[in-house]
């Protein structure tokens, strides 16, 4: 990018103008870095552009949600599912950002036609004495800022017009080419049929030909020894902030725009559709996704692991020669054709990867470069949240506008992303490798590779010393000693280790600009076949740890699958990849402050099953550069109760004033008619429902709640949706009930499902579950509907809509606090006890987290009904312990605000036949 002043020199009375802004409003533009410009007073606008006519409480959320943006806040936003939150945050955030550039026009046309009279008045020699705060200095400085200002604004326009310049092109040329492929396609098939055989057979020779050449070239196969050996490496240079061989090219100037996270992949395809629905025109989005969701390339997507996937996307890269031309559609001029066309149409990712494919350009990488022209970004939860991740995609957020939506385990969820666990196996397997790699190539690597080299053999070894395993030894022969788990500090661990004297932030800067992980992956897969030997003779230090990894992969085949599912994708994991992967990770863990997490060792009787994790307990430390780096911030769900842990664990910890954090929440769209929410303490014998671990389990107890399920059953019509604290708790109920007759009562009138623990099964289930419910509704038997059997935390609780006859009732069965025994809950519940102050209620942090843990479990299982303004349903919650205000306090106020007590069971059984017969000519 040129200097300022050359941006500036072809516009007139350049000096003038700039001497038109005054000193504060300087001053107010940079307290927000990037694409900011000075706002005297906030105006939120009465009226936002929408597909339809809004709900109030839609543009309630949409003029909270400008006043957010337009102040730079955090935002806490809950709107329930079903009352159109997408829309209301697509239309309140694109009328601000629109706004916003109008801003932008106007202000630089404002500046550029000042009046010349003015600009005279306040450049012309003054003989009144000047304030000491405006001295030449501080002119001069003003000065500088106001050129740097208009140079990004001016640059900003004339991007924007060749944009839309090159985008007009590309429509054009995309509407000749289609017509003329469609012309060269059926003259070519008039041709080939004239053809003789030899023409035909000609022409099939060469397709193979061309088609053999592309299956090499992606199949990265043949390296040479090269491209293992990792580079020389100066730690002279490790301060530079840039890898060697980084791209230093400059990149394109980013717009304001909004971040859009979510959790999964369909919820971003989602979100992209209702941004088609928005009344906006020419609106710039870009989906971003993993490569295991973009990738176009055969060779790379037939690997079954994420980190495979990763590696080999890396390794094709660097394949560059005539020999090994790398990665096919990995080529700078279709990439940048790529970019611009997917920004032509508001697309999802399934659309750029069809794109990509006719095309030949990878979409991974062509998406990312459509980042910084467009407005808006919608990319999953690692995308925004681990910072590395972050920066390698190009997403920069000062200035810019960050939306998380279904935030309700933002906390949880940032937590996972920064915590990693290792096996006993992983750490013998990479010493190993590592070891075999050092031996082969030790003539030819730098006295500084070297070392280094030995440093993560030495830390490798006493990782696995932790575990009482010895890295000189196959893991498959090593057995360890009874189950044991202990929780440390940071520090504690690895004096424990023998590693409080290694400099980790210094090794783990090795690893990373080295890529010391990915040669040893090379490595590894050069030589797996190469070198091992048939015979009986004694093998080399290669072969014999690459027959283990053959031995265990012969072990995971000939193993009963139903024995092995739930440790093969992990054996997969530590085997077939380079475990050197994980344990980079692992140290970057280590790098935390001591008081930000623990480690958790657990020794196991099969000594490669053997576990370190660290477990990170402090969220702030990690979104702290997203609350500091962006304009605004909003967390948004349909579910956001209880507020509390936002505030206090991740925005006050980060050092977000509470003045900064705007709160919006709203009602639902259906009238209270529409929703029957009762709190049942007793069963129909009035026996106290009491769910706690202790009673639970007790027959009396378990036939209670048999009755309970029983007459609802017999008096709601539909579909009833039971959710259970756990499966082991669901199960025993199941057996219990089918033993003693309760399973048949049921079924009299609804067909009982049960939710299936393998994922695989849940559509199928929900299928015949749905089917079932229309057949009775048609049906003029006994038979009512269904009743299906779920489990809080489980596939149905979160993502599964049971709109209509698919959740006409919701009963939750007791309180789902996770297991208190868990060592990882102690130390988060230690941890925040010490950390944070005591509630309004004196209780401790842990104790209310706890508490939370099992609300938000709650909410969002009861969330699953009710999801348009049509729909109505009764939602059952069955304990005695709902009646305490530090629980019903936690629900949604949609619900709350409603919620009735049944002290006897009589009160349900009239309240439900009452609040359902206004909806029978419905049915």
């Amino acid at each position: 990018m040129t200097s300022a002043g050359c941006e500036l020199d072809d516009w007139d009375n350049d000096d003038l103008l700039l001497a038109t802004l005054e000193a504060d409003e300087i001053i107010e533009a940079r307290k927000h870095e990037g694409n900011t410009i000075p706002v005297s007073s906030v105006e939120v606008p009465d009226s936002f552009p929408f597909p339809f006519t809004p709900y109030d409480i839609q543009t309630d959320f949409m003029k909270n949600m400008y006043l957010c943006l337009e102040l730079g806040k955090v935002g806490i936003f809950e709107s329930p599912t079903g009352t159109g939150k997408s829309l209301s945050i697509i239309c309140g955030a694109l009328k601000w950002l629109r706004d916003f550039q109008e801003k932008q026009r106007k202000y630089l046309e404002t500046l550029k036609s000042t009046d010349s009279a003015a600009v005279n008045a306040l450049t012309k020699p003054s003989s009144e004495k000047k304030e000491p705060e405006l001295d030449w200095i501080q002119e001069f400085t003003v000065k500088l800022e106001q050129e740097a200002l208009l140079s990004k604004f001016k640059i900003e326009q004339e991007n924007i017009k060749k944009r839309e310049t090159k985008l007009k092109e590309l429509e054009q040329v995309g509407s000749k080419k289609r017509k003329f492929n469609a012309q060269l396609d059926t003259r070519f098939e008039d041709l080939m049929t004239d053809a003789s055989e030899d023409i035909k057979r000609a022409c099939k020779e060469e397709l193979q030909a061309l088609d053999a050449e592309l299956n090499d070239s992606e199949s990265g196969a043949h390296q040479d020894d090269e491209e293992i050996i990792v580079a020389e490496y100066n730690s002279e240079d490790e301060n530079d902030g840039k890898a060697k061989g980084s791209d230093c090219e400059d990149e394109e100037e980013h717009i304001t725009k909004i971040y859009y996270c979510s959790r999964t992949h369909s919820q971003l395809s989602q979100f992209v559709k209702e941004v088609i629905k928005c009344p906006y025109e020419n609106v710039r989005v870009i989906s971003l996704g993993s490569r295991q969701n973009m990738c176009i390339n055969p060779a790379v997507r037939k690997l079954s692991s994420l980190n495979l996937i990763n590696d080999r996307c890396l390794e094709l890269q660097q394949k560059k020669s005539k020999k090994k031309p790398g990665c096919p559609f990995y080529k700078q001029e279709l990439l940048q054709t790529f970019k611009d066309k997917s920004l032509l149409k508001v697309v999802d990712i399934e659309q750029l990867v069809t794109t990509g494919r006719e095309m030949k350009a990878c979409p991974y990488y062509g998406s990312r470069l459509a980042v910084p022209p467009a407005e808006i970004v919608a990319l999953p939860y690692n995308t925004l949240l681990h910072k590395s991740t972050r920066d390698a995609c190009g997403i920069k957020l000062t200035g810019n506008v960050v939306v998380i939506d279904e935030a309700h385990n933002l906390l949880e969820t940032i937590n996972n992303i920064h915590s990693v666990e290792i096996t006993a196996a992983q750490a013998i397997k990479a010493h190993s490798q590592l070891s075999q790699y050092e031996k082969k190539f030790k003539s030819r690597l730098t006295a500084k590779n070297l070392m280094y080299v030995r440093q993560i053999l030495f830390v490798l070894s006493h990782l696995a010393a932790v575990l009482g395993a010895k890295v000189n030894s196959s893991v498959i022969t090593q057995t360890g000693g009874k189950t044991e788990i202990k929780l440390q500090n940071l520090n504690d661990f690895l004096f424990e280790a023998q590693l409080d004297n290694m400099n980790m932030f210094k090794l783990l800067r090795y690893c990373q600009r080295s890529r010391i992980s990915k040669k040893l992956h090379g490595f590894v897969e050069k030589y797996q076949e190469a070198e091992v030997k048939t015979e009986d003779s004694p093998c080399s230090g290669v072969s014999k740890f690459l027959q283990e990894i053959n031995l265990l992969k012969g072990k995971q085949e000939n193993t009963n699958p139903q024995t092995s599912a739930v440790t093969s994708d992990h054996q997969q994991a530590s085997y077939m990849s380079s475990p050197l992967m994980q344990i980079e990770s692992f140290l970057e863990a280590l790098t935390n402050a001591d008081k930000d997490g623990r480690i958790v060792t657990h020794k196991e009787a099969v000594l490669s099953q053997s576990t370190l994790k660290f477990i990170m307990l402090n969220p702030a430390v990690h979104f702290i550069s997203v609350l500091k780096e962006a304009k605004a911030v909003v967390v948004a769900g349909g579910t956001m109760q209880p507020v509390s842990e936002f505030k206090h664990q991740l925005f006050h910890a980060a050092g977000i004033s509470p003045e900064r954090i705007l709160e919006f929440s709203c009602g639902h769209v259906i009238p209270g008619r529409q929703l029957l929410p009762l709190v049942v303490t007793r069963g129909p014998t009035g026996v106290t429902l009491d769910f706690t671990y202790q009673t639970r389990d007790k027959p009396h107890m378990v036939e209670e709640l048999g009755r309970v399920i029983t007459n609802i059953c017999n008096v709601v019509p539909g579909g009833v949706v039971c959710f259970f604290p756990s499966y082991d708790y669901e199960n025993l109920i199941y057996t219990y009930w089918e033993k003693n007759g309760t399973i048949g009562k049921i079924e009299a009138k609804k067909k009982v499902f049960r939710e299936p623990k393998k994922s695989g099964f849940v559509e199928q289930v929900l299928s015949e579950y749905s089917n079932c419910i229309k057949r009775c509704s048609s049906w003029l038997g006994s038979r009512t509907g269904a009743l299906l059997m779920s489990v809080v935390g489980g596939k149905m609780s979160e993502g599964i809509n049971f709109s209509d006859d698919m959740g006409r009732c919701v009963v939750m069965i007791g309180l789902p606090y996770p297991n208190i025994n868990s060592p990882e809950l102690k130390e988060k519940m230690a941890y925040l006890n010490s950390t944070f102050p005591k509630d309004e209620e004196g209780r401790l942090a842990g104790q209310v987290h706890y508490e939370n843990l099992c609300m938000k479990a709650v909410n969002q299982s009861i969330g699953r009904a009710i999801r348009h303004k049509d729909d109505y349903a009764a939602i059952l919650l069955l304990d005695q312990r709902y009646i305490k205000p530090s629980i019903y306090n936690k629900l949604p106020s949609w619900i709350s605000q409603h919620l009735d007590k049944a002290d006897n069971f009589s009160k349900v059984m009239q309240s439900l036949p009452k609040f359902f017969a206004p909806f029978k000519s419905t049915l």
